[in-house]
């Protein structure tokens, strides 16, 4: 078994080595994550690593109980004044092990998810740990909470093609397990990265 905090520090740091050298014009690029650019969602992994159960509640009370206005308001905080700031606030949280409410396991895939909706856009690769990855793809197949993953996949057989991992029966998705992930959770851009006749299925569930 990984140790979680100890991949997600590491996935962090690789994370903002990435970003270091990007251009000003790039921070602003569109992520795959709803409306947010690069630069927003880098605000928003550094907001989720200040953010422990009790801080959790009480944005939650004053955002009254509305997710997405609890979101957008932790991005606003750590949204620094330039590119550059973000970019050393991020890393100032790199070993943090502080998260709202819920399973480390969901931290973990936070984290690689969020660092793939920025990198894939910029056309960044990056080889993330397949241990990692299987752990994720397990967490996630069995959620619907907020990111309905569970629903996305039903009905379909999914195969990683980089490592040792399937789950479901149906039509087939193939793939490497961090497309299936990203897929799975709603990102449609990465099913241009998967092949098998249950691909147009997912598609239209992202």
């Amino acid at each position: 078994m990984i140790d979680v905090w100890q991949t997600v520090a590491a996935e962090r740091g690789a994370l903002a080595d990435d970003l270091a050298g990007i251009s000003a014009e790039q921070w602003d690029t569109p992520s795959l994550n709803h409306e947010w650019t690069v630069h927003h969602t880098l605000a928003h992994m550094t907001s989720t690593a200040h953010t422990g159960p009790a801080r959790f509640v009480g944005g939650m009370v004053a955002s009254g109980f509305r997710f997405g206005e609890f979101t957008e308001r932790g991005i606003v905080r750590h949204h620094g004044l330039t590119a550059a700031e973000t970019l050393a606030n991020f890393r100032a949280i790199q070993g943090s092990r502080k998260s709202p409410p819920g399973p480390r396991t969901s931290w973990l895939g936070e984290t690689l998810i969020h660092a793939e909706d920025i990198r894939r856009p910029l056309g960044i690769s990056h080889d993330y740990p397949a241990e990692a990855v299987a752990l994720c793809l397990d967490f996630f197949k069995r959620s619907n909470l907020l990111i309905g993953a569970k629903r996305r996949i039903d009905g379909l057989s999914l195969a990683a093609t980089d490592q040792d991992w399937q789950y479901g029966a149906g039509t087939t998705v193939r793939g490497r397990g961090i497309d299936l992930l990203m897929a799975m959770t709603g990102r449609g851009a990465a099913c241009a990265d998967l092949t098998g006749s249950g691909v147009a299925t997912l598609q239209s569930r992202c």
